[in-house]
């Protein structure tokens, strides 16, 4: 069965963009690479974000460009390459906090917590957001992540996080309580 060939112009119409994904989807790794440098240190943000540590989002947006490269033959046009691949990194990093090494990670996040928590008794801390972010549970972080910072409807939260609108919600909520109590401080 052959795959219906990629449109050239993509949704965003960039047309030097959608060439480089026509090229790559035929095996151009160099057009691949392209594609990879245009865009390595968006999703290198978001899934940072979304993990809350440097070295684990390393890890897991290399996973995202891996992941990319053996599913670009997937990727029919009807949206901005740019868009596929941030849903793309959304699902991997959402898939990476679910295995057994997050399990493990969380453990270790929690004690490190608690050590953050007794620093900040012994005196005045000033508290970026970006730590703040870090700070909060993984379900708030992502639920806030999504939402707030990268615009996903609570729908569409939902249907990514495998949970009910209300609880991406209450998730929300949550994470902005914490983080205004954590800025607070």
């Amino acid at each position: 069965m052959s795959r219906p060939p990629l449109r050239v112009e993509s949704a965003a119409g960039d047309p030097s963009e959608a060439a480089d994904v026509a090229l790559a989807a035929a095996g151009d790794s160099s057009a691949f690479e392209r594609l990879y440098r245009r865009h390595v240190a968006r999703v290198h943000s978001l899934v940072r974000r979304m993990v809350g540590s440097e070295g684990d989002a390393d890890e897991v947006t290399q996973d995202v460009f891996v992941r990319a490269w053996e599913k670009l033959g997937t990727y029919r046009g009807e949206a901005a390459f740019g868009t596929w691949l941030h849903r793309l990194a959304v699902n991997v990093a959402l898939n990476w906090r679910k295995t057994a090494a997050r399990s493990r990670q969380r453990f270790d996040e929690d004690a490190s917590a608690e050590a953050m928590a007794g620093r900040q008794d012994r005196g005045p801390e000033r508290m970026d957001l970006e730590e703040a972010i870090r700070r909060l549970p993984p379900g708030a972080r992502q639920v806030f992540v999504l939402h707030d910072v990268e615009g996903f409807r609570h729908e569409e939260i939902a249907a990514l996080m495998d949970v009910t609108e209300g609880t991406s919600k209450a998730q929300l909520h949550r994470a902005r309580m914490l983080l205004r109590g954590h800025l607070e401080r």
